[in-house]
């Protein structure tokens, strides 16, 4: 069969579609948002083919496998097993890097384990081979008559019960055991727990240091390493010191020695390879004396620390004490008082001893002398002492995160940072690469290193087949356009589309044939220039023999296309159906396609009439800023403008303005607690009395959260149920109406509508409560109607349809025109938050910010507001951005998309390369002045879009009036 067949889908807001899409292509579904594309390609498409290829499975493999809904279609022919690649988040678990995710880290651990170099931490010597003769001359050198016991250690950190190992044992003579530290007799041992780790050691021999006990002392070690396949152990039973030997490693200057080289000790995530100190974070957790003393420029007597001022008279008193000691003035402001007494304050006084002045319940005083223990010291202490969730979180508000110490921020203990692979062009005696200075090159830099790595011998035959699989895996990420990205990048920094593409890297890794992808917008966060590579990476995995769905709107994917679905006409009730499709020509010809019409430019996003930037104007300069690859970048940003800020992936965009730019802000106009990035200087803000930053991150965590709840439109219409006579009648008040505590809610679901019930092998069903039948409410709520309709109906309603009802009431209609402003007129009031997209959930906020009375002299940043936009609905974003700049307002917008870019007044493009090759400002001024730099990608593709628009009809100005 050459083609999946769709027969009456009806998934969602699909309208009965029938469709044949061709197998083994590259298919674009696009259109409106909200007009059916995800509910198409994947509530029918992939759920059809994941349920049909997990329920051919055992009923015990399915019990491990979520088991997808039935999708509501009459049929479905010609399906293959299917993927499904979407744009969520990489996840939060601080574990997880770029190297985990892709397995690489993991290729790497064995590749190290196989073929890595041990040095010594201390005297960067290679880790020689010791013979017995050197482990004998070693423990003779420790204090005479010492009682020692060599060892063999035979398990490390190894689960079973090692039944037949201490039969074996037993049957060849040995009498006792070390088990987890604990010296016992084989004989009265108890059976150990299989599924605990045990470290287990053979007592060889128990003797005296003597110098006539050579002999038998090499004889013992000989033995134990027979025993233990090289290792042995040496045991100071009066001290409890501890020596390892090894037939393998040991450094020939201080005998530093280390156990066998294996996977888990190059693993963060494994106690035997992770930091002691982080525990393999790479971050610790501190006081930090900026947040300590949160109002430097107040006295300590006024409360430049809080909760130690003049209101609380026991840590006043120290105070006032340390200061009549040190002889400086209490009531001084903190920041004027010399370092070294500021030092004194937070850190305490060490082992001077201080007269301190104590009065009991009685007024009595009494003097004591000793130590001060400091500020940061005391609360140090309290964070260890106590159990109180409400105390930690009360101190927690003055720790900060800081890079581990103890390992640099690499995770790893010292036994791993030192073993090494490779030349290293310094030089000196340490030759090669550690495998975190390896995770810690941007992937192209990683892929060159690997390309030219050259080992010899036995070593170069092991090395082999690894490192192929890890070069072809840098390969795959290098081509989707993750260059700037390193293999030790924490998975929480990543934003939806680099997780999508990584995982996208990963599938074309694997080598599948027969397989139907389905993606949700690839081409998220990436430059033109990368956008052409990720197209030529989605053709080669549809030249393997895979089907490769794809719901996108950027231009060029839907024009490399094999074949074109376009969905609408409208979003939400209004679409659904299929207007056209066909290959990227024929939908260009269908005058029924609004996508159609863009593509063959009889419509476009016209370039408005550019607003003057000169110097009259006043900017927003914040300068010398060095965060992350950024090189001491100057940004200038005229208020009152719409300013785009633009550049290749990896250039810094985020960096200069969400961790730099958007935090410095915050901290001086709200006062807030983060930290920026690195940075010089800020003039200009005396322009802006507030900033708003718009991510797309999202909206609510849980099923309850919902866009009626975050733009705090429920309040009101609560409060309109309230105010309905029979509702005041009966007493009822606004929160009767919430399904989020007791009294109006079912109580049977607890105000979900729905009841989990657990299937075992087949999946969690969530069917509706047999109560409220999935109306969230109890029977006498309901039973409250205003203008005909109860508060589950009102959260059924679009928000087009919640307009059209509530359009007499200011308050609400004025919150849903803004969410028909930016696009979101098909969501569902009551939809839940958990179902939006990172896009959808950018635009709730955005919004819900809209609807807030404008001052003027707000700092709008947003972060690719375009995600998941048709062209038709950037023009309307475009109209809301304009109309606050209009107002006097400053837009700052990262953005990768031309449309966007060719509209604004000003823009910054950073780059000219992602990583290292990046964080510099290469071109910034209207769009004609950076399509006029030779040196910025950006320009290449703006210069070819501006002089392609003179000669189409705009479809409508993106400013009004």
């Amino acid at each position: 069969m050459d083609a999946i067949r769709i027969r009456g889908a009806r998934t969602h807001n699909l309208k009965n579609v029938s469709l044949d899409l061709p197998r083994h292509k590259l298919v674009v579904v696009t259109g409106l948002s909200g007009s059916g594309k995800s509910s198409l390609a994947f509530d029918t498409l992939y759920a059809e083919g994941q349920r049909r290829y997990v329920e051919s499975l055992s009923a015990y493999a399915r019990q491990f496998l979520q088991l997808m809904d039935k999708p509501d279609v009459d049929l479905i022919e010609g399906l293959s097993p299917a993927i499904s690649i979407e744009q969520k988040a990489a996840g939060h678990n601080p574990r997880s890097t770029v190297g985990t995710i892709t397995e690489i880290h993991d290729y790497l651990r064995l590749l190290y384990a196989r073929v890595g170099t041990p040095y010594c931490p201390d005297h960067g010597l290679p880790l020689q081979a010791q013979s017995v003769s050197q482990m004998v001359d070693a423990v003779l050198s420790w204090v005479p008559e010492t009682r020692l016991a060599v060892l063999a250690p035979i398990a490390r950190g190894k689960k079973g019960s090692f039944e037949d190992e201490c039969a074996s044992l037993q049957a060849q003579g040995y009498v006792r055991l070390r088990v987890d530290g604990q010296m016992m007799e084989i004989d009265g041992m108890a059976p150990l727990k299989k599924t605990e780790k045990h470290d287990i050691d053979v007592v060889i021999d128990r003797l005296r240091i003597k110098p006539e006990s050579k002999q038998r002392l090499a004889e013992s070690f000989e033995t134990a390493l027979q025993l233990a396949d090289g290792r042995a152990l040496a045991l100071d039973m009066d001290g409890g010191r501890e020596q390892v030997f090894s037939s393998r490693y040991a450094c020939p200057v201080c005998s530093h020695s280390l156990p066998e080289l294996e996977p888990r000790l190059f693993s963060f995530n494994n106690p035997m390879g992770a930091c002691p100190s982080c525990d393999g974070i790479g971050q610790v957790g501190f006081f930090d004396p900026k947040r300590v003393v949160a109002f430097p420029e107040l006295s300590l007597a006024a409360g430049a620390i809080r909760g130690w001022d003049r209101r609380n008279a026991f840590t006043h008193s120290l105070l006032t004490s340390l200061a009549a000691h040190y002889e400086f003035d209490i009531e001084a402001p903190f920041e004027e008082l010399p370092e070294a007494l500021r030092e004194k304050v937070l850190y305490g006084s060490g082992e001077e001893e201080i007269s301190f002045l104590y009065l009991n319940e009685k007024g009595r005083s009494t003097v004591k002398r000793h130590t001060f223990e400091g500020v940061i010291p005391n609360l140090e202490r309290r964070w260890r002492e106590t159990d109180s969730a409400t105390v930690r979180e009360e101190l927690g508000k003055y720790r900060n995160i800081k890079t581990c110490p103890d390992c640099a921020g690499s995770r790893l203990r010292p036994e791993a940072r030192n073993v090494l692979i490779g030349q290293d062009p310094r030089g000196g005696e340490r030759h090669g690469q550690a495998i975190y200075e390896v995770e810690a090159m941007p992937l192209s830099t990683c892929l060159s290193w690997f390309r030219e790595l050259s080992l010899t011998g036995a070593k170069q035959e092991i090395a082999q087949r690894i490192v192929r699989e890890i070069e072809a895996r840098l390969s795959f990420l290098n081509n989707v356009g993750l260059n700037y990205l390193s293999l030790d990048r924490s998975a929480d920094t990543i934003s939806g589309g680099e997780a999508q593409r990584i995982r996208l890297a990963s599938q074309i890794g694997s080598g599948l044939t027969g397989v139907m992808y389905v993606l949700d917008e690839p081409s998220i966060g990436l430059h033109q220039r990368d956008n052409d590579r990720l197209i030529g990476t989605l053709q080669h995995l549809r030249d393997l023999g895979n089907s490769v769905i794809v719901v996108e709107h950027d231009e060029d994917m839907i024009r490399m296309a094999d074949w074109v679905v376009d969905m609408g006409p409208g979003a939400g009730e209004h679409g659904g159906e299929v207007v056209a499709q066909g290959d990227p020509e024929a939908v260009q010809r269908d005058p029924a396609s609004l996508t159609g019409q863009y593509l063959s430019g009889a419509r476009a996003i016209a370039i408005p009439a550019r607003r003057p930037v000169d110097d009259e104007l006043p900017w927003l300069v914040l300068s010398g800023a060095s965060g992350n690859n950024l090189k001491n970048v100057d940004l200038r940003i005229p208020s009152g403008r719409l300013v785009c800020v633009t550049g290749v992936s990896g250039s810094g965009k985020s960096t200069l303005v969400n961790d730099t730019l958007a935090v410095a802000v915050s901290r001086q106009l709200h006062h807030a607690q983060s930290e920026p990035a690195p940075y010089v200087s800020m003039q200009g803000l005396e322009n802006f009395d507030k900033i708003i930053s718009v991510d797309q991150s999202p909206i609510g965590r849980t099923p309850r959260s919902n866009p009626a709840t975050y733009t705090g439109l429920f309040t009101p219409i609560r409060e309109l149920f309230a105010g309905v006579p029979e509702a005041r009648t009966r007493g009822y008040d606004p929160g009767r109406f919430s399904f989020n505590v007791k009294g109006g809610r079912c109580e049977a679901c607890q105000g979900d509508g729905v009841v989990k019930v657990e299937m075992h092998f087949l999946p969690d069903m969530y069917v509706p409560c047999d109560v409220c039948h999935g109306k969230r409410y109890n029977r006498e709520t309901l039973e409250i109607r205003y203008r005909g309709r109860n508060i589950s109906e009102v959260l059924d309603l679009t928000v087009e349809q919640a307009l059209e009802y509530f359009e007499s009431v200011p308050a609400i209609a004025r919150k849903l025109h803004t969410l028909i402003d930016v696009g979101l007129s098909y969501i569902r009031l009551g939809q839940s938050a958990t179902t939006l997209s990172g896009g959808e959930a950018q635009r709730v906020k955005l919004s819900q910010e809209l609807s807030r009375r404008s001052t003027g002299r707000t700092l709008y940043i947003l972060d690719e507001p375009t995600t998941g936009l048709h062209f038709r609905d950037i023009e309307l974003l475009l109209q809301v951005l304009n109309q606050l700049v209009d107002s006097g307002n400053t837009v700052l917008i990262i953005e990768h998309n031309l449309d966007v870019i060719k509209t604004a007044d000003w823009v910054v493009d950073m780059g000219p390369e992602g990583g290292d090759g990046g964080g510099r400002v290469v071109a910034q001024g209207t769009p004609e002045d950076v399509a006029a730099t030779e040196a910025s990608h950006t320009g290449q593709y703006l210069g070819k879009l501006l002089r392609r628009a003179p000669d189409q009809q705009p479809a409508l100005s993106t400013r009004k009036g």
